[in-house]
Parts: structure tokens; sequence; C-alpha cells
């Protein structure tokens, strides 16, 4: 299980990485909106569509990269002081009452806006927006964000129990004399 934890944080981990090159372009490319709007009064609704498409692929794809690494935004006044046995049990109620079935949720509802997106060969609704495929592929990042989000639940779970476990076998232990172990509860 354990291995399945790790593989499963990779591959937020690597698409992570990869998804961070994407703010080079995002801000280049609003750079140049930015010039050629007020510099030479030129202006492309594709290309800010495209930069606001960016925009919302980096901060998306980039929500199970940050659970990942533990730096979402998470109010701590008690959890920060907490041992690591009550952090894994905190980490693992969360998810499982509240991370996964939100993802869950999310993926569900977000299907049929996107077939639908595919199936009428959806483009921009602007004059010389972006078109078809750009908006499908786009709006198919939805689910798969909350996917990925799902998968990282789920690592979080496995070494939730792994820390639960951990602790409790080496209390077990301890009692019986075969070792030291700390209150952490």
């Amino acid at each position: 299980m354990r291995r399945l934890s790790a593989g499963l944080r990779t591959i937020n981990e690597q698409l992570g990485n990869i998804v961070a090159w994407l703010t080079i372009p995002m801000v280049v490319g609003t750079f140049i909106i930015t010039v050629l709007r007020y510099a030479f009064s030129l202006n492309w609704i594709w290309m800010q569509e495209g930069m606001l498409w960016l925009h919302a692929v980096v901060f998306m794809m980039a929500a199970a990269y940050t659970l990942n690494r533990d730096e979402h935004v998470r109010v701590d006044i008690f959890y920060r002081e907490f041992s690591p046995v009550k952090k894994a049990w905190v980490n693992l109620l969360g998810s499982v009452v509240l991370l996964l079935p939100v993802a869950g949720l999310l993926i569900v509802m977000s299907w049929d806006y996107v077939a639908t997106s595919w199936v009428i060969g959806e483009g921009s609704r602007e004059a010389g927006g972006l078109p078809f495929p750009f908006v499908p592929v786009l709006k198919s990042m939805i689910p798969a964000a909350f996917v990925l989000v799902a998968l990282q639940g789920i690592a979080i779970i496995i070494d939730s129990i792994a820390i639960i476990l951990a602790r409790s076998s080496e209390t077990r232990a301890a009692d019986h004399g075969g070792g030291h172990a700390d209150s952490d509860n």
C-alpha cells in the first residue's frame, strides 16, 4: 500500500513540476497582450482567452500537487500543535469525509458539462475566440483535476493509516515490554 501511495504522490509531483513550466508562457503571454493593447492598440480575443484558460489550467492541475506538498490553505490553529498521530487522524477523516466525496461529486457533476462541449464541438462564444477543440480540451481539465485530487486523497489516506498503525504497534510493543514508546495521544 505504501508503494501505491508513493506512486500516486509521484504522479502528482511530476505533473506539478510540468505544470509549473506553464507559468512562463502565461506571464510572457500576458505581458505581450498588455504591450500590444496599450502600446499598439491591438487586441485579439483568442489570445486573451488563451491566457485566461492557461491560468485556469495551471491552478486546476496544480491543486493535487499543492495537496501533495501539504501547502494548501489550512486553518491550523490546533492542527499545527497536534502530534503526528493526531494529524494522521485529522488527515484520514478529512480525506474520507470531505475530500473524496467532494472530488467525486465534482467529477460527476462536471462530466455532462465536458461531454456536451465535446459533442457539440464547442468553440468560444466570442467572435475571434478560441476555436474547437480548445474549449472542450480545456473544460476536460475540470474532471481531470479532481481525479488527481482524489488520487492524492487516497495517498493521504494510505499514509495516515500507516502512521496510525505504526504508532499503535509501537504502543502495543511498549505495553508488552518489547520497547520504548512515547505517548503521542
